[in-house]
């Protein structure tokens, strides 16, 4: 029963980032900074996603990786159905496609890595899992070749310099591509506090490191 309760609130918990995430990816960045527009290299979003892939892992320490995929499939499925009500329904489609790749991908490589140092699991799982999850998500929100998903954004595939800064120039998203992959190198470095905090309280189950 208590299993139940905790698998129920990784699920609620991955819901909250996901749906989060998914409106905040909308709005690009406001203000200037050090002389580079912010809204040319990222969006609110790239601060709330990453977390979804601490949850993850911490479903995958604790429960091994058949519960953590019960997770993500569930919170794939909630997400997407509440993302088509707050998105529009090529973020949604975006959002689920990149979600569900790219945590499925930070399971297996998580799980490869578990019995090595507490760190490296985690870390290079995100790091990877995010790199998918970035590739996919932009690709498929933004890039043109993909508008049978929904009308393009002008302001998203409009040219301007790379990461706001450099003289070569390509379509915005580009850059919040690359900028939102950078914030989730850093926030996956970040989130090895909060994961290395719970692990003595999160301890695996027995059989776990068998499971697959």
């Amino acid at each position: 029963m208590l299993a139940n309760r905790i698998t129920l609130l990784y699920v609620l918990l991955m819901t909250a980032v996901v749906v989060a995430s998914n409106v905040l990816v909308q709005y690009p960045l406001s203000g200037v900074l050090l002389g580079i527009n912010l809204g040319d290299l990222l969006t609110y979003g790239a601060f709330t996603y990453p977390v979804a892939f601490l949850i993850t892992d911490l479903t995958n320490r604790q429960f091994g990786p058949r519960v953590a995929r019960r997770v993500v499939a569930a919170g794939f499925v909630v997400a997407v159905a509440f993302s088509f009500a707050v998105a529009s329904p090529r973020i949604a489609i975006a959002s689920g496609s990149a979600f569900l790749f790219g945590q499925l991908l930070d399971i297996s490589v998580f799980n490869t890595l578990r019995r090595q140092a507490w760190w490296r699991a985690p870390l290079i799982a995100s790091l990877i899992g995010s790199l998918l999850d970035t590739i996919l998500f932009f690709s498929f929100a933004f890039a043109p070749a993909f508008s049978i998903f929904g009308p393009n954004d002008a302001f998203a595939i409009e040219w301007a310099p790379i990461l706001g800064v450099l003289a070569a120039e390509a379509p915005r998203w580009i850059s919040w591509a690359l900028g939102d992959f950078s914030v989730k190198v850093l926030v996956g470095f970040v989130m090895l506090l909060p994961y290395g905090a719970l692990m003595s309280k999160l301890k695996p189950m027995p059989g776990v490191e068998k499971l697959a």
